[in-house]
């Protein structure tokens, strides 16, 4: 005890005599990153860097004034940058991955880097990567796709976008934040092969591919622990195997054990510091449970994370990007006109010929209105188009738009049953989709209604659905001739949705996860949301279409489908070998229609036959969008990874590849395989 409290005596002491020191390496900006961390740190003092690891003021970080260590201001930010006043109110991500467009999520990365830096936010607290394991998951929007792969991708752009702004991106919610239900409390059981596989490489891929700043941890327990204090989680698997040297914060008031904390691998406790307040962690450290330099290796995280991305050199608010940044508003409409997926369009009723139209009409609760889910994602748009608006816009003087209550009326059944078109726009939105409640299956009170009325007084009727991903149509979508699905669409949704049901655009969207008939189709069904605060994840790494193929159970629509207004075909597939064991697979894409269009491929792979470990059917392991102009064809390469084989062997613990024949397939869809060619894998 005494030699603890003489070695921090003479480290006050020491920090004392350096601070004065007026050529300080560490407030040289040309010096290494490294070099300016060593140096600074041990001019804290004890009482600074205990100050450092709990947040201030909701959301920021402490300043030290007299070291001209700046504050740090947080801001939520997976649909923007929402906490300070108006902002440019983008796309959810679940949208954005349904353009499996990386170089855009880049772009869209870099894009809310831009308003962060409007604002002077250092740290945005995005993206969240959790895969989408459950249809009713209240965040579903805020998250990316059902498939680890397609998430890892785009998490790494986006990160990379992000930070390619001097801002520091939050890979959230580390790990497995899959359920609203009892998510604070709610212990996960979760073999380490499907955290392996399935829910952990989006957060490895934004980590040791984005290089990510700094990571959240989630709310819940997983196998007994709680995130912010799992050893296993944060230091074996994320500082350890992944070498990560950002930050790792909590969620929002979600720490709950000071020891556990400050050595389960948490270095920043948000809010502020409760549990890991200075004088938990003081007595901590006299009593010899957290050793000092446990302390002091948070501390020069967050040190590192401040100086790598230049908080100390100069000013984070950035006076030549306007707080309502045009170019901002053009990325959301840009998102969303790649985002939206067309489901269904029988007997060719969408694009809506409105030159030969006099009047469409427009019902529904979200017709004039702008649709987000709900909670710390949800961002106030400075202005927002509506769909009414913008089929007001499109059609111009050419047809009449109008918008009605409902069918329930004389007056309102017959003016839709003379109308040439009725949109009705339904879904979701903030109180019913969103952080701290999981929503229905269903669509909420009286629309799945509305939608029946409509369709039995107008044949041409077209849906536009708001959500975070499936919902149940099974009583409606005989009904109707065509769907389109359009997330929580951002300010610019409506003129991007009317651009598309005009035909202005040709929509190119495709699904990021499996829509079922039914939520018992899906896999978590029968354990979800659990009992006696436990939830089992039983159905392992078979989550998605994984789950689907594995059962034969057919989708309502498949990952990976989405229609377009023109059609492609496949032909020609080589797979070789590169040097570095590499595998590059070539194949033509042609447009077979008399208009251009954007295709996206996948490419799945399916184990051997007689593999000794349960395996899926196919995997996702590369895609590739490109446009096509009409009758264009065009020859594709897609490079797949030295891992594309590899599955976690848990009786080793480790990666492992089974020799055998693989088979590469190249779909439009998980459902719809265009061409395949065996692989041998010594």
């Amino acid at each position: 005890m005494r030699r603890t409290l003489r070695a921090l005596l003479a480290a006050g002491a020491a920090a004392i005599a350096a601070r004065a020191d007026p050529r300080a390496t560490y407030l040289d900006a040309s010096a290494p990153i490294e070099a300016r961390v060593g140096d600074l740190l041990p001019r804290l003092t004890q009482d600074e860097k205990l100050s450092l690891v709990g947040g201030d003021r909701d959301f920021y970080i402490r300043p030290i004034p007299r070291l001209s260590i700046p504050e740090v201001k947080m801001s939520d930010g997976p649909l923007g940058v929402r906490n300070y006043g108006p902002s440019t109110a983008y796309p959810a991500t679940v949208g954005l991955a349904a353009t499996w467009d990386a170089a855009l999520a880049r772009d869209y990365g870099a894009s809310v880097g831009r308003d962060a830096r409007a604002r002077g936010v250092g740290i945005v607290l995005a993206p969240a990567v959790n895969i989408i394991r459950v249809p009713q998951n209240g965040r579903n929007f805020e998250y990316l796709s059902e498939d680890p792969y397609l998430s890892g991708v785009f998490a790494s752009q986006i990160v990379s976008g992000i930070q390619s702004q001097g801002v520091a991106a939050t890979v959230k919610h580390f790990d497995a934040n899959n359920q609203e239900t009892n998510r604070g409390t709610i212990d996960e059981r979760i073999g380490e092969r499907a955290l392996r596989e399935i829910y952990l490489p989006a957060f490895r891929a934004a980590v040791t591919g984005g290089h990510a700043w700094a990571v959240m941890d989630a709310s819940n327990r997983i196998n007994g622990t709680y995130c912010s204090a799992n050893d296993w989680l944060n230091n074996k698997v994320l500082k350890g195997e992944w070498r990560f040297t950002g930050l790792v914060m909590s969620d929002w008031s979600t720490t709950h054990d000071a020891l556990g904390a400050a050595n389960g691998g948490l270095d920043l406790e948000m809010p502020k510091g409760g549990s890991m307040s200075p004088a938990a962690l003081r007595a901590l450290l006299e009593s010899g449970k957290v050793s000092q330099a446990t302390l002091d290796d948070k501390v020069r995280r967050i040190l590192r994370l401040e100086i790598a991305n230049g908080f100390l050199d100069r000013a984070q608010e950035s006076s030549s990007t306007p707080k309502d940044d045009s170019k901002s508003a053009e990325m959301a409409l840009r998102i969303e006109r790649e985002a939206v997926v067309l489901l269904k369009n029988d007997r060719y009723a969408l694009p809506l010929a409105t030159k030969r139209m006099k009047r469409i009409v427009v019902l529904g609760p979200n017709a004039d209105a702008y649709p987000s889910g709900g909670g710390s994602s949800r961002v106030e748009p400075f202005h927002y188009v509506s769909v009414l608006e913008g089929l007001q816009k499109a059609a111009g003087r050419r047809a009449k738009v109008d918008l009605l209550a409902g069918a329930a009326t004389d007056d309102e059944a017959q003016s839709i049953r003379s109308a040439d078109a009725a949109i009705v726009c339904v879904g979701f939105n903030e109180g019913l989709e969103g952080e701290g409640n999981d929503r229905t299956f269903e669509l909420p009170a009286g629309q799945a209604d509305l939608i029946r009325r409509v369709a039995a007084l107008n044949p041409r009727t077209i849906v536009v659905v708001n959500s975070g991903g499936a919902v149940a149509t099974a009583d409606w979508i005989g009904r109707v001739p065509a769907v389109l699905q359009a997330w929580y669409p951002g300010q610019e949704g409506g003129k991007a949705v009317a651009e598309i049901i005009t035909g202005a655009v040709n929509p190119s969207g495709k699904l990021p996860l499996s829509y079922g008939r039914r939520a018992e189709d899906s896999g978590s069904f029968g354990n979800y949301p659990g009992s006696n605060g436990r939830v089992d994840y039983a159905e392992g790494i078979f989550v998605g279409y994984r789950w689907f193929d594995s059962k034969g159970v057919k989708p309502l629509f498949p990952f990976g489908f989405g229609l377009s207004y023109t059609t492609f075909t496949y032909s020609k597939i080589v797979v070789d070998q590169t040097d570095d064991g590499r595998r590059t697979v070539t194949f033509s894409v042609t447009n077979n229609g008399n208009r251009g269009g954007d295709e996206i491929s996948e490419i799945f792979v399916s184990a051997p036959v007689l593999s000794r470990v349960p395996r899926a059917v196919r995997e996702l392991k590369g895609f590739c969008r490109i446009g096509l102009a009409a009758d264009e064809t065009r020859t594709v390469t897609v490079v797949l990874d030295p891992d594309t084989f590899s599955y976690f062997d848990e009786s080793k613990g480790a990666w492992a590849v089974e020799p055998g024949s693989y088979t590469i397939a190249v779909g439009s869809s998980s459902r719809d395989i265009q061409l395949t060619a065996p692989v041998d894998v010594p």
